[in-house]
């Protein structure tokens, strides 16, 4: 690996680093690194020694001391406080020894080298390029078939190379570069040659591209070349591999794949064509109702071979066909064929369906056969003869109407073609003729279509090309081409078309005119605004798109809108069908909302016929539009629309907005360019983020999602209530307060917006409030400003004062930089050397004119003798400098306070920097977009500091892959609409307010069910405990349990879940190994990754801390927690002391003892809670709030039974105990206290005897000992000693913790409203007087509720005489006090 430097050539090889410079002088002192020069350690002049150092620089806000390589006199060639780069001159030597100094020189001689040719085959070259080499990949891929002499053997080849290409890229496919690289390390820790081979491979992916390509193309040839049009099995796999490669670097090969497996699934065309034939040959076929059909969709290009057939009623029903389907949205008034000749001749007079009858003007059209292009000069005349014939002579338009199409079966040339319609235009002009078509047959093909409008002086549209007769028409292409230069990109349907749309302007733009991508369509199939029909019909247009935004033409921020003209006749009115649209959008866009915006749609169209009558009572098609747009702001709002079209033109001259007493509104605009709402769109997608009021919609549709989630799993009538979301905006009135009030979206001059949002959620269904904040990245890139700082501070101040949620946007670049951008063309330089400026200046100064030109107050000065020297630049605008500072000081402090007093999320959607990222932490809870960053310093400044490239990306820094692991990060998302879906999902945990209790939701989960998942002895995945399995149920409701903080301190899970509805918070214990891994820093040439081991069932300082953070941050969201206690202990060894584990541990006896609801500590089955991780979690820390419980198979101690033993049951107690119970020890016993009787070896050997006894023993009295030490930790001592409150069945879990939790918040909610009446109260005073009133057992849970519910006029009765007996007290105390 090799790069320049501006030192010389830095090379590294095989783990060493060279330095080549390009220039070896001692006497010239240079710095290596970027930053700034602090001070100089020897005087100018002054001798310096070898090793010494002689200059003090600040590098990432470290002070570095740089050394002298050689002795000699310094000469200073910088001032302090001069900001260096890498290779700058900091002082140069006056060397001791001047033959130090060696001058490198560039080799100006010849290589004696001899030239070789290196051949190699065309495998070898594919095998070279794939393996990450360059070369020629065109060539390469042309040489690899050149011994190909088959099907099986060309197959062989492009098979071998396509694996290849995908064995790496599958790898990558959609994944970030940083984190697969790491996982290829850890797997191939053994080999990690090959981690190289494979990034060195995917390092090159242009030409490897361009391979693929290549034998893409190879491969569309081999029907022709091989004479077979059956692709092998394993070929077909391999493309289907190559199509489903979802990264746009691929989207070129991912379009050629897929579309030689579409050609591979289409039957021969001498099969269709013939099949076709048959069917117009059939005396039952009905030809009208044949071309309305939807079947025929693909076959109206076939028909062009058959009008040339040799049959003549096979001619004649193919012209019918054709000319009735090309003409279906119109109604045909009558229509004839005849054999000319033996050509075919089609006429037809037409209008169109939707203008009445009293205003629609007949039209007329002819299809007439040419045998070819070189006869259409001289029968073109004759045609038009004919056609003028058949014209009504008084029945003259003012404007062209009529139609003429002429096939030209034995092939054309266009510009032939052009030229002898050319000599016919003023007969053209005369019969009023509005286009002229040609259709040219091509064998075993699709026909070419070529259009000659009259608009256009009868010369070929390029637009048109390969379009049928009518598209341009149904597909209402003229209104797009006034606003946009459209280039046509190839489409899947046959029926669609879609265009790249290059805004028209002009004014030159730097990155180019903003582009939209259309997809227009046209549907023959009914039920289009059906649910079934309008998903399909939309999947087919995002899958268009979808294909359309692989191709590299199209620009990473271009906006998408989708056209679809449905031709099929609808019953009903248009209010019916508009009220039904809406409904079947808001479903799709739930369903689909992932890859609208993915795609980027902003605007979807439905053009639909309703069958209905004139004023006259004859049939006529009313046009009906119906639209989702975000065109005006709001994403992709529902409207619907009454068209009006010309009844010459057939063009929609108006648009009437339909419903809401809205008919009289009406106007007509051509497809607009980008208005500031889809500017701002564009700037907010180029920064891979979402612009910040498309929230709103996003909200809305995420909200419906979890609506209709909910609803499923219930399983009943139940539906989505009406007005499900709304939401006002917080603006600043005249007084600076923010209050609820609307404005134009885009209008916001700040970088800050805030609303207060109102859903219907499934646990309030009559509605919650939720203050959401966002920066705004479109207005200065988001940066907090002193007005920005003022809006964020207040929202959040309205969400406190209100005790509401509060959410935060967050895409940033941090707090505002701002210089007195009017004073810089003002500004002079005080020189100390006039000639030689290099050494330095003395102030800067203005001229006493500028200076008596500013505004008062714009800058501090004093008089000097060229004018008046600035001390202090102030300015004339508030929020360039320091005060921004102030302002995020101001709402970090809010931030944190906001978090103490109600629920805060943030949600970091794109870059986060700076304030931004604090802001996050500050809230604690964070979502996190995988393109969504959080970061202190970009990446390049870094570099630029460093003075070399280290850091490629943003995300090294603060992506998901750093925040994640790190437990900033509580979830990460792929895109904004499962991040906001993920913001619903957690509030639906939270209060509506501080001051209210959980709220529950209906569920289908029957709470007196067993917990059927039971933990095993052996380590296992303690989340199938929470969330169950499809085959057995768990603890919390199905499908309910999320986790949160996955990535950081494994050993400990936590998350939420519901108990019969209820939210709860949940923490439990890993019982399997886990790793915590410590990245390298690339900084840092020596930094390596560690994987550090951590051992299931043990605290260690992350899982500690984690445990403690998210018993925080239940607290402050109102939850009961259930914590399934499964820990043998804190980790005591050497790194994890030194890792603050002592810290963290103390923090969960600091959280629980600030809890202020309900927590349980449960053991579950086989769990065990011993030594210091029983301390922290016992219910003495705050025994108004905490109890314990355990499963009768679960344990308690303070030491594992093994550990026991070794202290308090060793060996010898366990030898006494043989000795007391084994019958062989008690005989050997009493012969060995005979021993002074015995010969001294009777006595050794009956000794020995003794041992072995003993040790055979030794391991079953050693189990029985650890069994006598565990009967110790059961269940049973834990009841009998009172240390747990009930020993619970796993089983039976699930409903004792459900009513207990229920009673409990019951009977919390009722202690606060007595506190509330007589404040002298304390909670057990308040607990006597409920228990004094209840007439239910006080013990049992689920009689209190029915008691609390049955008495609920009472209890409010009995509290409401407490208010006045303490209200009377008062007053009395008063009196008594005069």
């Amino acid at each position: 690996d090799g790069r320049d430097e501006p030192l010389g050539l830095r090379l590294s090889l095989d783990g060493v680093t060279i330095l080549m410079p390009t220039i070896f002088d001692p006497s010239e002192l240079r710095t290596d690194v970027t930053g700034k020069v602090v001070r100089y350690l020897q005087d100018n002049g002054a001798d310096v020694e070898e090793g010494t150092p002689y200059v003090e620089v600040e590098a990432m806000k470290m002070i570095m001391p740089i050394k002298a390589s050689e002795s000699g006199k310094i000469t200073h060639a910088m001032s302090p406080g001069t900001v260096i780069s890498a290779g700058d001159l900091l002082a140069s030597l006056e060397l001791k020894d001047p033959s130090k100094v060696k001058k490198i020189l560039n080799f100006e001689g010849a290589l004696d080298v001899a030239a070789v040719d290196i051949e190699t085959d065309g495998k070898a070259a594919v095998d070279n390029i794939l393996a990450g080499y360059k070369g020629d990949a065109e060539a390469a891929a042309q040489a690899a078939f050149a011994d190909a002499a088959d099907l099986a053997s060309a197959s062989a080849t492009v098979v071998d190379a396509f694996n290849e290409y995908l064995r790496v890229e599958t790898i990558f496919d959609g994944k970030l570069k940083d984190d697969v690289v790491r996982q290829l390390a850890k797997d191939n820790s053994a080999s990690l040659e090959s981690v190289v081979d494979i990034n060195r491979a995917h390092g090159l992916p242009d030409t490897r591209n361009k391979l693929v390509l290549g034998l893409l193309r190879q491969v569309e040839t081999f029907s022709d070349r091989f004479g077979e049009s059956a692709l092998p099995e394993d070929l077909l796999a391999a493309l289907d591999q190559l199509s489903n490669l979802k990264g746009r670097e691929y989207g070129e090969i991912t379009i050629a794949a897929d579309s030689i497996i579409r050609q591979t699934k289409i039957p021969a065309f001498e099969v269709r064509v013939a099949d076709l034939r048959k069917q117009l040959l059939d005396p039952e076929t009905d030809i009208v109702a044949l071309a309305k059909s939807s079947t025929l969709s693909a076959g109206v290009d076939l028909l062009t071979s058959l009008i040339s057939d040799e049959d003549a009623k096979v001619r004649a029903a193919a012209a019918e066909t054709y000319v009735r389907r090309v003409y279906r949205a119109h109604r045909i008034i009558d229509l004839s064929t005849a054999d000319v000749d033996g050509l075919i001749e089609c006429t037809w007079s037409f209008r169109f369906a939707d203008v009445p009858e009293d205003q629609s003007v007949v039209r007329n059209g002819i299809l007439s056969v040419v045998p070819d292009g070189s006869s259409l000069e001289s029968a073109l005349p004759k045609i038009l003869d004919d056609f003028g014939g058949k014209l009504d002579s008084d029945a003259s338009p003012d404007t062209p109407v009529n139609v003429v199409h002429i096939a030209l079966v034995g092939g054309s040339d266009v510009a032939a073609d052009e030229k002898a319609i050319a000599d016919n235009k003023s007969k053209l002009n005369m019969l009023g003729v509005r286009t002229l078509n040609t259709i040219i047959p091509v064998a075993k093909k699709d026909p070419l279509y070529y259009a000659y409008p009259q608009c256009d002086g009868y010369t070929e549209d390029p637009l048109r090309r390969n379009m049928r007769p009518t598209f341009h028409h149904l597909l209402e292409l003229g209104r797009l081409d006034q606003n946009f230069d459209l280039e046509r990109l190839p489409a899947v349907g046959r029926n669609a078309q879609v265009y790249i749309g290059s805004e028209k302007s002009a004014k030159p733009m730097r990155t180019g005119p903003p582009q939209v991508l259309f997809v227009r369509g046209i549907s023959v199939t009914p039920g289009l605004v059906s649910a079934g029909g309008a998903t399909r019909a939309l999947v087919q247009g995002l899958d268009e798109l979808e294909r359309a935004q692989a191709n590299s033409k199209v620009s990473t921020q271009a906006s998408s809108r989708i056209f679809l003209h449905s031709l099929p006749e609808l019953e009903g009115t248009p209010e019916q069908v508009a009220e039904q649209f809406g409904g079947i959008m808001d479903s799709l866009k739930s369903k689909l909302a992932d890859r609208l915006l993915k795609l980027r749609v902003d605007e979807i169209e439905v053009k639909v016929r309703i069958e209905s009558t004139d004023d006259n009572g004859n049939p006529i098609i009313t046009p009906v539009r119906l639209s989702a747009s975000s065109m005006e702001g709001e994403w992709l709002k529902t409207s619907a629309f009454i068209e009006r079209p010309d009844p010459v033109t057939g063009v929609t001259r108006e648009f009437c907005v339909l419903g809401d007493g809205k008919d009289s509104v009406c106007f007509l605009d051509p497809y607009e360019t980008s208005n500031v709402i889809q500017t701002k769109r564009a700037i907010a997608r180029r920064v891979g983020s979402t612009y910040a009021y498309d929230f709103l919609g996003l909200l809305e549709v995420g909200l419906l999602g979890e609506w209709n989630e909910h609803i499923e799993s219930l399983g009943d009538d139940t539906t989505i209530p009406s007005g499900v979301f709304s939401s006002q905006e917080l603006i600043e009135n005249e007084d600076g307060e923010l209050v609820a009030g609307a404005r134009a979206i885009g209008t916001n001059k700040e970088g800050m917006v805030a609303w207060v949002v109102s859903m219907k959620t499934p646990e309030y269904p009559e509605g919650r409030d939720v203050v959401f904040i966002a920066n705004d990245v479109t207005v200065k890139s988001g940066s907090f400003g002193v007005e920005e700082d003022e809006i964020y501070y207040k929202a959040s101040q309205y969400a406190r004062a209100n005790n509401l949620p509060r959410v935060y946007l967050a895409c940033n670049a941090g707090a505002r930089i701002g210089l007195y951008d009017g004073l810089k063309e003002k500004i002079n330089i005080k020189f100390y050397d006039n000639e030689s400026p290099s050494k330095g200046f003395e102030y800067l100064y203005l001229t006493d004119e500028d200076y008596k030109a500013l505004p008062e107050g714009a800058v501090n000065a004093h008089k000097v003798d060229e004018g008046w020297a600035v001390d202090d630049i102030i300015g004339e605008v508030h929020g360039i400098g320091v005060e921004n500072l102030q302002g995020s000081g101001k709402i970090a402090g809010e931030t944190s306070r906001a978090y103490n007093e109600i629920f805060t999320l943030s949600y970091v959607t794109g870059r986060s920097v700076g304030i931004g990222a604090y802001l996050n932490r500050l809230g604690q809870r964070v979502i996190q977009m995988k393109q969504g960053p959080m970061i202190l310093t970009g990446y390049s400044a870094l570099n630029k500091l460093l003075g070399r490239e280290v850091y490629n990306s943003q995300d090294q820094l603060g992506g998901p892959q750093i925040m994640f692991p790190n437990g900033v990060t509580h979830e990460v998302v792929d895109n904004d609409q499962e991040g906001v879906a993920s913001i619903i999902k957690w509030i639906s945990f939270v209060p509506k307010t501080t001051n209210d209790s959980p709220a529950s939701r209906d569920c289908a989960d029957p709470v007196n069910r067993d917990v059927e998942f039971r933990p095993t002895p052996t380590p296992y995945d303690p989340r199938l405990m929470l969330s169950g399995t499809e085959d057995a149920a768990g603890f919390f409701d199905t499908g309910s349990f999320k986790e949160y903080l996955a990535g950081w301190g494994k050993s400990v899970i936590v998350g939420r879940g519901r108990l019969g509805g209820v939210p709860m918070g949940a923490i439990a214990v890993e019982t399997r190994l886990v790793e915590q891994v410590v990245p390298a820093d690339p900084a840092d040439a020596n930094s390596r990754e560690a994987i550090l081991p951590q051992a299931g069932q043990v605290l260690f300082p992350d899982s500690s801390f984690k445990t403690a953070q998210a018993i925080k941050d239940f607290n402050k969201e109102g939850l009961p927690i259930m914590i399934f206690a499964n820990w043998r202990g804190f980790s005591g060894g050497s790194r994890d002391m030194a890792g603050e584990i002592l810290k963290f541990g103390a923090q969960i006896v600091d959280a629980l003892r600030e809890y202020e609801h309900p927590v349980y500590i449960y053991l579950p089955p086989h769990g065990e809670l011993r030594g210091g991780s029983w301390v922290v979690v016992d219910p003495t820390i705050n025994e108004e709030q905490m109890s314990m419980y355990a499963d009768p198979d679960s344990r308690g101690g303070i030491l594992e039974p093994a550990g026991i033993t070794e202290v308090k049951f060793r060996l010898p107690d366990q030898l006494k105990v043989m000795h007391r119970i084994d019958p062989q020890l008690q005989l050997l016993d009493v012969e060995l206290e005979n021993e002074d009787t015995m010969d001294n070896d009777d006595g050794e050997a009956l000794r020995e005897q003794i041992a072995a006894r003993e040790e055979l023993l030794k391991p079953v009295y050693l189990q029985a000992a650890t069994e006598f030490a565990d009967l110790h930790d059961k269940t049973g001592r834990m009841k009998a000693k009172g240390v747990i409150k009930e020993a619970v069945p796993w089983a039976r879990s699930r409903e004792f913790f459900f009513y207990t939790v229920k009673r409990r918040i019951a009977q919390d909610d009722l202690v606060s409203k007595l506190k509330s009446a007589d404040d002298t109260l304390t909670t057990d005073a308040a607990n006597d007087v409920i228990k004094g009133m209840c007439s239910a057992d006080w013990e049992d849970n689920q009689a209190v509720i029915d008691f609390f519910t049955a008495s609920a006029s009472d209890i409010d009765a009995k509290i409401d005489n407490v208010r006045k007996a303490a209200i009377e007290a008062k007053i009395a105390a008063l009196q008594a006090s005069l």
